[in-house]
């Protein structure tokens, strides 16, 4: 029944919290540059603050998180900053921004760094944690994710063209909502349990550079994940571009987008059991290979029912390696780092490996066009999957499999 519980109470945090995520960032470009009436270049440094915020949070969270392990200590602060964002977006960051745009950034920055940009991690890794002990596993979890996700990207358009604010004060009405779920969820810290969260240091985590796994699982993130998230950055320009107008471009990536989270969230529920069935290891090649493909397909599509099949890709290849991701770590890494690991090791790696790569290749989609550039990274992509296919690990892979406990 606790099992039960605490599934469905964690379910309604992240549906809620996505949705509170999608509702407040999915249109926060447009509202800099319509509402706002903020130039490119002032954008672009509203958005280069927010990753430099993002990328000081994660460790911390990564941090904390193994630190206070199953405590909901971080969870509750992440909800009660959520709690403010409307009156923040009304009375602080919008007169900030346009008295001064780099003060204006820098408390945007932090907040947001705070609260939707770094704490997407933490919470996915909570949920991580909490499935392994309460047996229920985390894609079943991350479902309700991009459900609130997609539920959010359907009617947040609309009430943008109503006020430009509306998103922002549904986002502080769903921290109502997540402090619900949270006081339902009952999840018990055992005395062994605080013990070795309590006895954590820093300096631990210096074991893990000794790892041969980490640098391995580095090459993944580095080659794989990180190549692919650059890729996808520009996407919606060349997908627009094989339409003969660029507004029948948007609205149809629009449409298309939505569908392919519905079919995310769908795969959601399914990848635990792909990943259960062949290891986290081959499942993280499955996705890199699907990964490979998408991309190199990209870049030879030149119509638009081909780049269409291509985006559908998205929605099988990404639940699948997060949910590897979780797996892999669990059954490579000490248990005490496991936060670090994911939030720090994928996300906080990954993050930076795109701050250098996409200049890159920006210069690249300019000077020798989309269509290239996609068939270069996923060939690069290709050669990265195929190395962390065959490199071994000093000692077997103890794959992480989730079995009912009796009674």
């Amino acid at each position: 029944m606790k099992k039960n519980s605490n599934y469905w109470s964690l379910s309604g945090f992240v549906f809620f919290y996505f949705f509170a995520l999608i509702s407040t960032m999915s249109l926060f470009s447009i509202w800099l540059g319509q509402t706002l009436k903020l130039s490119g270049a002032e954008v672009g440094i509203v958005f280069s603050i927010n990753s430099i915020a993002t990328l000081c949070f994660q460790p911390l969270y990564g941090f904390i998180s193994d630190k206070i392990g199953l405590r909901k200590h971080l969870l509750w602060g992440i909800t009660i900053l959520l709690m403010f964002i409307g009156p923040f977006f009304v009375y602080v960051y919008s007169p900030l921004l346009q008295y001064n745009i780099f003060v204006g950034a820098i408390v945007g920055g932090i907040y947001l760094g705070a609260t939707l940009l770094a704490g997407l991690a933490a919470i996915e890794s909570y949920a991580e944690r909490t499935g392994k002990k309460y047996n229920f596993e985390y894609g079943r979890v991350r479902m309700w994710g991009s459900l609130g996700a997609a539920a959010a990207a359907l009617f947040s358009g609309k009430l943008f063209n109503i006020n430009p604010y509306i998103n922002f004060w549904i986002t502080s009405a769903c921290s109502v909502l997540l402090i619900f779920f949270l006081l339902l969820m009952k999840v018990t810290v055992s005395e062994e349990e605080q013990k070795k969260t309590d006895s954590l240091k820093l300096r631990d985590g210096l074991v893990l550079l000794k790892n041969k796994n980490f640098w391995l699982f580095m090459l993944y993130v580095l080659g794989v994940a990180c190549i692919y998230s650059v890729y996808d950055q520009q996407f919606p320009v060349y997908y627009a571009s094989l339409f003969p107008t660029r507004e029948l471009g948007n609205q149809m990536f629009g449409y298309l987008n939505s569908i392919q989270i519905f079919l995310e969230a769908g795969m959601m529920f399914i990848a635990p059991l792909i990943v259960n069935k062949i290891g986290s290891k081959k499942a993280l090649v499955l996705a890199g290979v699907l990964m490979a493909i998408r991309i190199t397909g990209s870049g030879l599509a030149v119509e638009p029912i081909g780049i269409s099949a291509m985006k559908m890709l998205h929605s099988i290849e990404l639940p699948i390696m997060l949910v590897a991701i979780l797996k892999f770590i669990a059954s490579n890494f000490d248990a005490r780092f496991s936060a670090t690991m994911y939030i720090v090791g994928y996300y906080f790696v990954s993050q930076v490996g795109q701050a250098i790569l996409s200049p890159l290749l920006g210069h690249w989609y300019d000077t020798i066009g989309f269509s290239k550039t996609y068939l270069i990274l996923g060939v690069s992509v290709f050669l990265f999957v195929i190395v962390f296919a065959l490199v071994r690990s000093k000692h077997p892979f103890k794959e992480l499999v989730y079995t009912k406990k009796a009674g």
